[in-house]
């Protein structure tokens, strides 16, 4: 199954879009979770600023 994902995000120019993952810490419990997106390159920073 991953090789089918791996091969929808593929374009013409190569790669415009990666499955970003990190890790996230509740303040409620103090433990961790994980968070997934496929964003466009342009957004990667974004995501792992916070």
């Amino acid at each position: 199954m991953a090789k089918k994902v791996v091969a929808t995000l593929k374009s013409k120019e190569g790669r415009v879009v990666h499955k970003c993952i990190k890790m996230v810490k509740s303040e409620k419990t103090g433990g961790y979770s994980f968070q997934e997106e496929i964003l466009h390159i342009d957004q990667m920073k974004d995501f792992f600023a916070d």
